[in-house]
């Protein structure tokens, strides 16, 4: 079994399938940053889905067994649904999953579902249309997402509902929201963290999650982890409703950490807050063997000592990668 420095295996890989989003959310595409003349990449320099499936299949035989698309909003890819088959057919994989914004799950859900899809993770940050208008910076109604929530259940699709939290911002009505969307899907909430490198993150803005937790006004039960490195720490209610609580800066959770992430032009990251990665394109486009692209990634991965989480208060980087080029 391949593990790192700290004992952590590789077992879950989260691929970006491009890096342009319909919205624009504050804690991750600013719009002041990400405006109208803003450069996203060109679609060559994208992995194409034959280069992502051959990357899958190296790091499943290195013990990969989840495989989440992430983007930006990974719903903009065109021809989504043939990456989907292409990576469920994989030897080894276990699961395959999506984070999205969910905009356009009324369209594309039956099409992922019938491809092999099996989970998605809709974001959506209140249901107050003027608080969630300013948080995804477009002004866009919360029914849109829900919409799309709607779409992927009928569609057979599993969903789980994430949401980031920020004081002063969405954390009024959070027990509103919970009892609005409890029946639907499990609510995951997620503290805000400083990803990337505009979302104006200090610690006064955090919300800890067992402070969430409280606020639902409920009796909740801890479950047990399904699996080691799963990342939310799940709770439910006397009638069998779950919450999700995600606390990266609250409580980390670096030590179980079995995440692996590969932009849209294929630099792979060993941590969430990573400033540098390592481009696993070039090699691939200059002919390397499925061997030699191994032991690159074990390399890598052998090597890894991030915990960037755990070391927050004593660790300062001058630069991350964005958030929206290797998803959550």
């Amino acid at each position: 079994m391949l593990v790192d420095q700290l004992g952590r295996p590789l077992r879950d890989l989260r691929i970006s399938v491009t890096d342009r989003c319909n919205l624009r959310c504050t804690y991750c595409m600013p719009a002041e940053v990400f405006g109208a003349d803003y450069a996203f990449l060109p679609r060559t320099e994208l992995l194409s889905f034959e280069e992502i499936e051959r990357l899958a299949r190296v790091f499943v035989s290195l013990g990969v067994r989840k495989l989440r698309i992430t983007g930006g909003e990974p719903t903009l890819r065109r021809d989504l649904p043939d990456l989907i088959a292409r990576l469920v057919r994989l030897d080894g994989v276990d699961d395959v999953a999506m984070t999205t914004n969910g905009l356009l799950l009324p369209r594309l859900a039956p099409q992922l579902r019938a491809a092999g899809l099996h989970r998605v993770t809709v974001s959506i940050d209140s249901l107050d249309p003027d608080v969630f208008g300013r948080m995804n910076g477009l002004n866009v109604h919360p029914q849109k997402v829900l919409d799309g929530v709607e779409a992927a259940l009928q569609a057979g699709l599993k969903v789980k509902i994430n949401t980031v939290v920020q004081r002063g911002v969405n954390d009024e009505g959070l027990r509103e929201f919970w009892l609005a969307l409890r029946d639907l899907a499990p609510v995951r909430f997620i503290e805000f963290m400083d990803v990337g490198n505009h979302n104006g993150w200090n610690l006064d803005s955090v919300v800890p999650s067992g402070e969430v937790l409280a606020r639902l006004g409920e009796e909740f039960r801890p479950v047990n982890a399904q699996y080691r490195g799963e990342v939310a720490a799940r709770h439910v209610d006397a009638a069998g409703h779950e919450v999700g609580l995600i606390s990266s800066v609250s409580a980390p959770f670096c030590g179980d950490c079995s995440r692996a992430r590969l932009s849209a032009v294929g630099v792979l990251y060993t941590c969430l807050f990573a400033g540098n990665g390592t481009d696993l394109r070039a090699p691939l486009r200059a002919g390397a063997s499925d061997e030699a692209v191994r032991t690159l990634v074990q390399g890598v991965w052998a090597a890894r000592r991030d915990r960037y989480s755990e070391e927050r208060g004593e660790v300062t980087r001058s630069r991350k990668v964005e958030m929206s080029h290797i998803g959550g």
